[in-house]
């Protein structure tokens, strides 16, 4: 790449190992194989969408199959809870729902992991309430699926909690598997307290209320792994904007009196979750002095208990903002990469950086896809604006052994993916030589897409 360019790119790489792609600093390329849509949703107007619980898995892979769960707006069912969980499967016949809720009574999508081979445990908080109820009182409840054969079995399960926590339609929840052991961990908020509750699922199934986290300000959408029963929780703060002076500019641009912010980027940890609580949360990053934004995009408990941990930063919320406040200083789009151990940031890098004005590429959205010998990759969207005319891509992050990204290559999707969940061992998939891709693509509003490539060597 030309020195010039504003693309800083460094991955660490914590337990080098020879793996199925080859010698571990050979690189590697991404190879799309299938690229099709799943289904059509319609919006369901009540706060959230299909992809709305981004830091919670919605995608896995058992074997050869793929399973996503996908909401469906009810018609003619007002809002709030106006829409249902569908499980979908993907087999060598194409999709299919596999399994259905009977009624309209979810307003989130309802996160799924895999507990182990041809078993599954999809997380619902179907309402209490009469349809058309705000913010009313929710159950959350975890749906068990079997797979034996050509049968399906479904088993309904209730988490347990500690005290007598708030539940409402606005659940926030994150959820994680070890498929290993067959355990699950599940997250949701009390609607009073902003506390996160925590519940806890053995691989015999029994459910265990495992305390509860208070992170410093209400956090939300929160990515959860859990390995060897050590538990690692990554959450974004989200509430109104503090600064009087600059929720009054957004109100009087922007024309709405929504305004919640997403600045404060927090962690917390636990060695044992069935014998420690979990650590005061630690603030891994804030654009709080800026009026900036950060979104948390994905986690990962490697084999030495480090986690890693991305997430894209934005300098400045609005440019309205850095105009009025800050001026002549220029917007920054970084995708960031930490490592944490023992609850401690040791490492915390730009993976891309654009600075405003010069030739690069600007990071939009990201996941790790994981390597059988624990490699860390990274599916990447993003502009790339060194040309003459700006063209938004997908691209493949590959890591030598030395922890540096040897390559930065474009993957040939036919259109690239916007907004994506890919299956992830902290959902139970293993990692393996697919990447599994589940989201939305440029251009199309609506349908929800599904892509698989491969991971291949460089010169194969």
């Amino acid at each position: 790449m030309d020195a010039k360019q504003t693309v800083v790119l460094t991955l660490l790489l914590l337990s080098p190992a020879t793996g199925a792609y080859g010698p571990p600093g050979e690189p590697t390329r991404l190879i799309p194989e299938v690229q099709e849509p799943v289904t059509r949703v319609l919006p369901p107007n009540n706060g959230a969408g299909p992809l709305w619980c981004y830091g919670a898995p919605l995608i896995v892979r058992d074997g050869s199959n793929v399973y996503v769960s996908i909401s469906e707006t009810g018609p003619d069912v007002p809002p709030l809870c106006n829409t249902r969980w569908r499980l979908w499967l993907r087999d060598r016949d194409g999709w299919r729902v596999l399994a259905a809720e009977a009624d309209y009574r979810e307003r989130e999508p309802c996160p799924l992991v895999r507990l182990g081979p041809k078993t599954l445990l999809l997380s619902a908080n179907p309402s209490l309430e009469p349809p058309g109820t705000h913010y009313g009182r929710c159950r959350p409840t975890a749906v068990l699926f079997r797979l034996m054969g050509n049968q399906l079995t479904m088993q309904r399960e209730s988490p347990a909690w500690e005290n007598n926590p708030t539940f409402t339609d606005h659940s926030y929840r994150g959820i994680a598997a070890d498929a290993d052991r067959h355990e699950a961990l599940l997250l949701n908020i009390d609607a009073r307290t902003s506390e996160q509750y925590v519940s806890f699922r053995t691989g015999s199934g029994q459910w265990f209320a495992i305390g509860k986290i208070r992170f410093p300000i209400r956090s939300c959408y929160p990515q959860v792994a859990l390995r060897n029963r050590q538990a690692a929780v990554l959450a974004i703060g989200d509430i109104v904007e503090p600064v009087p002076e600059w929720r009054a500019l957004k109100r009087s641009v922007l024309k709405r009196h929504w305004d919640y912010v997403f600045r404060r980027l927090f962690y917390t940890w636990t060695p044992d979750v069935r014998e420690h609580p979990f650590a005061a949360p630690v603030e891994i990053d804030s654009a709080e002095e800026t009026c900036g934004h950060i979104l948390n995009l994905d986690l990962h408990i490697d084999a030495s208990g480090r986690s890693h941990v991305l997430y894209l930063k934005r300098r400045f919320q609005y440019d309205f903002i850095r105009d009025r406040f800050f001026p002549n200083q220029p917007q920054v789009q970084t995708l960031m990469y930490a490592v944490l151990s023992g609850g401690r940031v040791i490492r915390r890098r730009a993976l891309i950086e654009l600075r405003e004005g010069q030739p690069g590429i600007e990071p939009t959205y990201a996941r790790f896809h994981v390597a059988p010998d624990e490699r860390l990759h990274a599916l990447i969207a993003g502009v790339d604006r060194r040309g003459p005319k700006a063209v938004f891509r997908n691209y493949w992050a590959d890591i030598d052994t030395d922890g540096h990204v040897s390559r930065l290559a474009p993957v040939d999707w036919e259109r690239p993916f916007s907004r994506f969940f890919t299956a992830t061992p902290r959902g139970g998939s293993q990692p393996g030589p697919f990447v599994d891709v589940f989201g939305t693509i440029v251009g199309e509003n609506g349908r929800l897409w599904y892509g698989r490539a491969r991971i291949v060597p460089q010169y194969h």
